[in-house]
Parts: C-alpha cells; sequence; structure tokens
C-alpha cells in the first residue's frame, strides 16, 4: 500500500519568556493511503499541535512533511492552495469552529464559494443538500443556525465543510471528546462509513485509547513532545512495551466486573517542556526507570517488525 503522508523530525517550538517551548520535537510516523494513525496521549503532549503543523495551520520550526512525495512545508502559496483542498481539518469543539453567525448550508457552501467550486446557485445548493445527507443532517436544517443544534449535528456540519472539496486526507482532533457518550459513537460511525466510501486517510488524535482502538489500524503514543511507542493496533493492545504505553492501557475501563486489572499509577510530575530533562523524558515518573534513562535519551528503534520503541529496557530482536 502506498504512503500518502510521511512526516520527518518534525519540530515546533513555540517561544516564551523562559526559553523555548518544545511541543513537537523530532518525530517520524508515516500513514498508507485509506488508513488511519492514531495519535494518542496525555493532555499537552502535543498531537493537535502535530495535526496542526501536518497542515500548517502554524508553521514548523524544523522537519519534513511529504504529501504524495512532496514536502509541503516548502509549499507556495498557489501549491497551498490546491493542498488545501486535498487536506482538511476537524476540530475538537465543533462550536468554537462554527461561525455563529451562519447558517448550516452557509458554513457548508463556504469553502465550495471561495474556491469556486460551483457554477451557479443552484449547482452549489444541490451540492450542499448533498454533504449534509452524506453525514446524517436533515434538508429541513439548512437554515438553522449551529447554537440551535447539539453538539453532534454541530461535528456534523464540521464534517462535512471538510468534505466539501473531496480531500484525500483529514485530520480529526479529538473530533468526539466534547460530545456526550451516546453521540460519540454515531460519529465515530459515521467517519468510519465516510472514509470506506471515499478512500480517506485520518489522522486521528485522541487522548481516549478505546476510541483509538476502534478507529486506527496504527498507532503512535506521545508524551512530552516525543512519539515513544508505534505499531499496529493488535500489537498494541496485545504486547505494549513501553512503561509509559502500558499505564495509559492499565487505565482503560474494563465493563466486567469480575475481570481485575492491575492499575499502573504513575508518580511525580510532568517535567516541563520548555527545559525537558536530558535523558528519557518519562524517567522521573518511571516504574521501570534504570540509571541509564537520566542521561541517555532512547531513540525510537524497530524492536521487531512494526514495532518500534523508545526505552532503553527494550532490546531489537537478535
Amino acid at each position: 500500500m502506498s504512503v500518502l503522508l510521511e512526516v520527518k523530525n518534525l519540530k515546533k517550538y513555540f517561544k516564551t519568556k523562559r526559553g523555548p517551548l518544545h511541543a513537537v520535537d523530532g518525530i517520524d510516523f508515516k500513514i498508507n493511503k485509506g488508513e488511519t494513525l492514531g495519535l494518542v496521549g496525555e493532555s499537552g503532549c502535543g498531537k493537535s499541535t502535530t495535526g496542526r503543523v501536518v497542515l500548517r495551520l502554524i508553521e514548523a520550526t524544523d522537519g519534513e512533511v511529504f504529501f504524495e512525495g512532496e514536502d509541503v512545508l516548502k509549499f507556495s502559496k498557489p501549491q497551498m492552495r490546491k493542498f488545501r483542498e486535498n487536506a482538511q481539518f476537524v476540530f475538537q469543539d465543533p462550536f468554537a469552529s462554527l461561525n455563529p453567525r451562519m447558517s448550516v448550508s452557509e458554513i457548508i457552501a463556504e469553502p465550495l464559494i471561495i474556491n469556486k467550486k460551483a457554477a451557479n446557485k443552484q449547482e452549489l445548493i444541490k451540492r450542499v443538500r448533498e454533504l449534509m445527507g452524506i453525514v446524517g443532517l436533515a434538508e429541513a436544517l439548512e437554515n438553522v443556525y449551529p447554537h440551535e443544534l447539539d453538539g453532534g449535528r454541530r461535528q456534523r456540519i464540521g464534517i462535512a465543510r471538510a468534505l466539501a472539496l473531496n480531500p484525500q486526507f483529514i485530520v480529526q482532533d479529538e473530533p468526539v471528546s466534547a460530545l456526550d457518550v451516546s453521540i460519540q459513537a454515531q460519529v465515530l460511525n459515521l467517519m468510519e462509513d465516510l472514509q470506506k466510501e471515499f478512500g480517506l486517510t485520518y489522522l486521528f488524535i485522541s487522548h481516549d485509547l478505546g476510541v483509538i482502538k476502534h478507529m486506527s489500524n496504527n498507532i503512535a503514543v506521545m508524551y512530552l513532545g516525543k512519539i515513544v511507542e508505534m505499531s499496529d493496533y493488535k500489537s498494541m493492545f496485545a504486547d505494549p512495551q513501553h512503561p509509559y504505553t502500558k499505564a495509559l492501557l492499565s487505565a482503560i475501563p474494563v465493563p466486567d466486573p469480575e475481570i481485575k486489572r492491575e492499575r499502573i499509577i504513575l508518580e511525580g510530575d510532568v517535567p516541563s517542556p520548555i527545559s525537558p530533562p536530558p535523558g528519557c523524558r518519562f524517567y522521573g515518573r518511571c516504574f521501570a526507570r534504570m540509571d541509564e534513562c537520566k542521561d541517555v535519551d532512547p531513540v525510537l528503534t524497530e524492536i521487531y517488525p512494526g514495532k518500534l520503541v523508545a526505552c532503553h529496557l527494550c532490546k531489537k530482536d537478535g
């Protein structure tokens, strides 16, 4: 399967009075066409910043982002305009990401108008209604405003807007975290159906490993600006290697009260991203730390086919 998006040594530092904040600090990953990479980690680990930098909603400090073999970070304005049609973003808060002064049909029509994708008003209306139907919005909601709708319908508007230009790639930034649990499943199933129907490729960002497992082909676990483990979803859940990954998995609720799972409680505080420690960034909270971890930063290494881990405890087979 061909690679649609490849990220190499991506960095994003923000200037602060106390020095540069290392939000994303040299990460690498690939996403194949038609597949989903789930990016998971605690709040503040840099996963949302990664999504924004990949689409150049904010500019990278360093690194490369290849989309169909071309470096997005070097695109000119005309090239970026074309790229915007191929790559879209669905935001975490569906209410904050929608213009409260525009109706449902106006919000969905806006990218079509800006990019001149409709020859006339009739064609525009037809396309808007088609998009509303695709995401499960009733035609009667055309002239309704976002504040009159629940969170699930608002997020469907955001998804319809993202689909308007027929993109290949969509960054989903915590798309269901602001929704009721009963609505989350509906939106997740919708996104799965759309992926199958249109061959979409997703970067799916979430702090919820249960949601990540449901949506992803491959999973990357992020901690304080770095990827600490990456593999296919089956290996991630069946054979977690990094202590941080094990702690995250131990926190997933088990629906069967008869099953007892040992919960791994992490002690200590997350280090400051302004002055990250010289060795492993997880050292201060790790239950399996060694002396080597304090001074030597582990490199993300393939320990067996398809399983990459950044941990001194994990050694490559053979």
